[in-house]
């Protein structure tokens, strides 16, 4: 049995986590855009009192996303202490530490995002956070 497939199916995933964590840290919101798919899937699910919460689709949405996110929060940490990755299958483990412009509250929490790479893109991003503490951090509830 090869393991060839596998082998490279991985490659491309940790390069393409890679690129899109670069272009992060480099606040590169359009790069960090191309490297997902035409046809990304990105889920961030949450609160409806969280503008960027939810199930969004294409470059697009992924765009948007980041886009009304920094609208609403200053970053202030963004951590990644775990990568692992699976073939086409990728998660990125971290936390991080924001502040919520309005009310000048912090956002602290530990976060996950299982991502799908195909073709070298991200076709599937998922992402995983203490939603109750975003939910606290941008009401006053």
């Amino acid at each position: 049995m090869s393991t060839q497939p596998t082998e490279g199916a991985a490659k491309a995933t940790r390069a393409a986590i890679d690129a899109y964590l670069a272009r992060l840290s480099e606040r590169d919101l359009d790069g960090a855009v191309q490297v997902f798919a035409e046809s990304a899937e990105f889920d961030a699910p949450g609160s409806s009192a969280v503008p960027w919460s939810g199930l969004r689709s294409g470059r697009e949405g992924v765009k948007t996303f980041f886009t009304t996110l920094h609208e609403y929060l200053k970053p202030e940490e963004f951590t990644v202490t775990h990568i692992v990755v699976d073939g086409e299958q990728g998660v990125i483990i971290g936390h991080l530490r924001d502040t919520v412009k309005a009310s000048g509250k912090p956002l602290v929490t530990p976060f996950a995002a299982h991502v799908t790479v195909v073709d070298g893109k991200i076709a599937r991003y998922h992402l995983f956070e203490d939603t109750h503490a975003l939910h606290r951090a941008v009401t006053d509830s």
